[in-house]
């Protein structure tokens, strides 16, 4: 039986928001505990996430979370494009309530959550795009093919999560996502980066869709 459309946004609003209490989330505890978590902690409790939402919601919504998978699915037809606005708005709605629950609960440490550059622009948007590739790469893979092992799509999804972050967490603070960033943004009203994760990682996640699409295909 399909899920009705209401109970697939309930789910996309709730689990970005988690995620974003959960990954970003750490960053915060971390500061407010004068740096309790590690790098290395961050990553596994924004992969680890990922994992339980996934396990937790992917048979309700499909699990996206992320307005570049959303995208990427309607464009090679892995979703209908009639939902890819509503699911946005879930998303982008969930991701602004789990900020102004990380700022209600630890007050100005929530700015931790605000994805930034560390280094150049150029230099974060061109890894937000990398890193967004590896990652649609590894959920085409999963999530569209019946050869990939799919009991196992949360694992996977969730270790190229932890493995971004893990990388990119320094440089461009390994977002791969647009809610992610926009939630914590907006709430703590730091705009002046977020360009760069409402443009690249929509840019990587295409890309990634697009390289799998393309190497999956038999041509005889």
């Amino acid at each position: 039986m399909s899920v009705s459309l209401s109970r697939r946004l309930a789910a996309e609003t709730i689990g970005t928001g988690l995620l974003v209490i959960l990954g970003p989330g750490a960053a915060v505890v971390s500061a407010a505990r004068g740096g309790s978590i590690t790098l290395e902690g961050v990553a596994a409790c924004n992969g680890l996430a990922i994992v339980v939402l996934i396990y937790a919601l992917g048979h309700i919504s499909g699990a996206h979370f992320n307005p570049g998978v959303t995208l990427s699915f309607a464009v090679f037809r892995h979703f209908q494009l009639r939902d890819v606005v509503p699911y946005w708005l879930a998303q982008l709605g969930g991701a602004l309530i789990g900020a102004g629950i990380l700022h209600a609960l630890f007050g100005h440490f929530a700015e931790h959550a605000v994805t930034s550059p560390s280094g150049s622009n150029l230099q974060s948007f061109g890894f937000e795009v990398v890193l967004t590739f590896l990652l649609m790469l590894v959920i085409t893979s999963v999530a569209t093919d019946t050869r990939a092992v799919g009991q196992a799509a949360a694992i996977a999804i969730g270790a190229a999560v932890g493995l971004d972050v893990l990388l990119g967490g320094s440089i461009s603070g390994g977002s791969m996502n647009t809610a992610r960033s926009f939630g914590p943004a907006v709430a703590s009203w730091d705009l002046g980066s977020l360009w760069i994760y409402l443009i690249a990682p929509p840019l990587g996640a295409l890309a990634g869709a697009a390289f799998y699409t393309f190497i999956r295909e038999d041509k005889s």
